[in-house]
């Protein structure tokens, strides 16, 4: 966005550079269990956090900030309903659901980043797109390719590429 310096007697017009906006805590995670958005976790610290398992809290976290319900986390998830209502709050998922867990909540982290609104993101989840056949990028959660696929999308979206 151009804004005027005043220098002297004179004024210049530069150029500031946006800040990035996180519609969460910038210095947490959705998943509450590291400092930094989980989109901006190494391999290896998203690898940890799946072999140490994600808790029932940590998805709680997820599921409030995403606004999902339990049924559409269970479809994305691809685990039962009352899998994710029975677990008890200290225990910790299994890799296999943690591993989904903290890729969703990687590609929620770089949504949010992007859209810089947490309504504007959820309405797009929700939005069929031409890109996906007219498929809505929630709809392509369930897969490990659906997931990729959206992700991609959002990076496109980020640098301004036509989807």
């Amino acid at each position: 966005m151009p804004v005027q310096k005043k220098t002297g007697g004179s004024k210049k017009v530069g150029v500031e550079e946006p800040m990035v906006m996180y519609a969460s805590n910038p210095s947490s995670s959705i998943l509450k269990v590291v400092k930094r958005p989980e989109n901006q976790l190494s391999l290896m610290e998203k690898l940890a956090l799946v072999e140490k398992g994600i808790s029932k809290d940590s998805l709680e976290a997820l599921k409030a900030m995403a606004g999902l319900d339990y049924d559409q986390l269970a479809q994305v998830l691809n685990v039962a309903r009352a899998t994710l209502i029975n677990k008890k709050s200290p225990d910790r998922f299994n890799t296999d659901i943690s591993d989904k867990i903290v890729v969703l909540a990687d590609i929620f982290s770089f949504g949010l980043e992007v859209f810089e609104d947490k309504d504007r993101f959820r309405h797009w989840l929700q939005s069929p797109l031409r890109a996906l056949n007219g498929k809505s990028p929630f709809d392509m959660l369930h897969t490990s390719f659906g997931r990729e696929e959206v992700r991609n999308l959002i990076g496109r979206i980020a640098y301004g590429v036509y989807s």
